[in-house]
């Protein structure tokens, strides 16, 4: 039988499953495979944000002008729901790489679907809007918890360049940040919403395409998974996973027929399963016999960390909602004189992220051991986040309604905030899951991390229904309140944390 390309470039032996050689710095300093995963992130960060910056925008733009017309507490409240759902998929993600696909084929099978599902939303129906979203749900849910599981393959657990290397890989995903923005809120607001999404589809596919082309410089790429199921368990879990996939579609759509299904019941529905999903499987873990008790003692530091991922990434998602909403009603829209769509604000983030994130891989770098604590980075992004929202008390105070529009700089202040944060706690917190996570869950404990984002997300599709029910003050406030008060909590289980967590630092 003739052997293809990807059967020559694509080698199944050990050595495709190896860290390159500790004298790889091709890449900044850094393995050059680096460059190939960052990126992908730039293109599907491109696609992702840009079409998450304009997508509440347009669930709350009138039908007349091309959106869906839903009040805005709703579009807030289904733009969260979304985020819910594609970081749910990540668990499904992560087991199929284990057992199934394996890494690299896994993050290429997700990049086709998120792909598909931008060019689906790019047909101007309401009907295709909410195909393309299942789409890049399912697509997002492969892609993410494999990809940063990827990252953490290039290095060795003693390679003092991990969390810079996390750290240029996380500027990456911000250089996706930045663009996508600009390009989907320009020609959402200037074209038509479907123009920008179709921005969207055009970006993703650019990944794809130099993904493969990168592909013999990754480790993790050989065509087994690394825990695969056994022949006749893997024939029977297919069957099984495509019997639940059309079972779903099908109970759904009667469901909705019917009118039982509404789009606020499916809000919900999706964050009770949030709520449950990550008790579940931090029960599964704990009690697996394949986790040693040394690996079972790592992981009772890793739920704090888990609870203050959530925490922080409840204001960070909010950007893309409230933030976004406040910003196209009670902001400005013009610096220095030069108008800009609603839509550029969320490119702030992306760009205060992309100019932070090489300052922070460069400080870590320069104190080597001297760095502060992994939960102590956490622990400060987290208060950061806070502060963000805290910041938007003072220029809605003795506000009300969209007759007054702030300046600008309120809302660029509250990304800087916010931007930086991000570049603490993400960047730190997914190392230390690659260092964290028992062998035998390897790619399953990344997609955990992402289950908090699933619950911050579906924490704030609640949340999100009384915004514009209270005063901005009180909103912006509360949360931002409760924000700091977790980081704080963070700092003060320091030494606990650093004394579980070894020999992560």
């Amino acid at each position: 039988m003739s052997r293809t390309a990807t059967d020559i470039d694509e080698p199944r032996g050990p050595e495709a499953d190896q860290p390159p050689p500790g004298d790889d710095h091709a890449f900044l300093g850094h393995p050059r495979g680096l460059a190939t995963l960052s990126g992908l992130e730039v293109w599907e960060r491109f696609s992702f944000l840009g079409m998450q910056a304009i997508l509440v925008l347009y669930f709350a733009d009138t039908v007349a002008n091309g959106g869906l017309g839903m009040d805005p507490a709703t579009a807030a409240s289904v733009s969260a729901a979304y985020g819910t759902m594609v970081y749910l998929v990540s668990v499904a993600g992560g087991w199929l790489a284990d057992r199934i696909l394996g890494s690299y084929r896994a993050v290429l099978s997700g990049g086709i679907l998120i792909a598909c599902g931008h060019y689906a939303m790019a047909v101007p129906t309401a009907a295709m809007t909410w195909v393309g979203l299942g789409l890049i749900s399912a697509g997002t849910g492969l892609l993410k918890p494999n990809v940063a599981s990827m990252v953490g393959k290039l290095y060795r657990t003693a390679d003092q360049r991990r969390d810079a290397g996390f750290a240029l890989y996380y500027m990456g995903i911000n250089i996706g940040a930045f663009a996508g923005p600009l390009v989907t809120a320009w020609l959402g607001e200037n074209k038509g919403w479907h123009w920008g999404f179709s921005a969207a589809a055009v970006g993703m596919t650019a990944g794809l395409v130099q993904y493969v082309l990168g592909r013999r410089h990754l480790a993790g790429r050989k065509h087994s998974a690394e825990y695969a199921l056994a022949p006749d368990a893997m024939r029977t879990a297919v069957r099984r996973i495509a019997g639940g996939c059309v079972a779903f579609a099908a109970v759904a759509t009667l469901l909705a027929v019917v009118g039982w299904l509404t789009m606020g019941r499916f809000v919900d529905l999706l964050t009770l399963v949030s709520v449950i999903a990550p008790v579940v499987y931090f029960t599964l873990m704990f009690r697996s016999p394949r986790v040693s008790a040394e690996e079972r003692g790592r992981l009772r530091p890793y739920v704090v960390l888990f609870l203050a991922s959530v925490a922080f990434n409840f204001i960070l998602f909010q950007a893309y909602s409230t933030m976004m909403l406040l910003a196209s009603t009670n902001a400005r829209t013009e610096i220095l004189g030069f108008d800009f769509p609603a839509g550029w604000y969320a490119s702030a983030l992306g760009a205060f992220e992309v100019l932070l994130a090489p300052v922070v891989a460069a400080l870590w770098a320069r104190m080597g051991p001297r760095q502060p604590h992994a939960s102590n980075k956490i622990a400060i992004g987290v208060i950061l986040g806070g502060l963000s929202f805290l910041l938007m008390v003072i220029p809605t105070s003795g506000h009300g309604g969209e007759a007054y529009r702030m300046a600008a700089w309120w809302i660029v202040g509250s990304y800087l905030l916010l931007g930086l944060g991000d570049v603490l706690l993400e960047t730190s917190g997914m190392s230390a899951t690659t260092k964290l996570a028992p062998k035998a869950y390897a790619n399953q404990t990344m997609a955990l991390w992402f289950l908090s984002l699933a619950l911050a997300n579906g924490i704030q599709a609640q949340v999100v229904k009384v915004y514009g029910t209270v005063s901005d003050p009180v909103y912006f406030g509360v949360n931002g309140a409760i924000a700091v008060a977790v980081g704080l909590a963070v700092i003060a289980m320091a030494p606990w944390l650093r004394r579980t967590m070894h020999p992560v630092h």
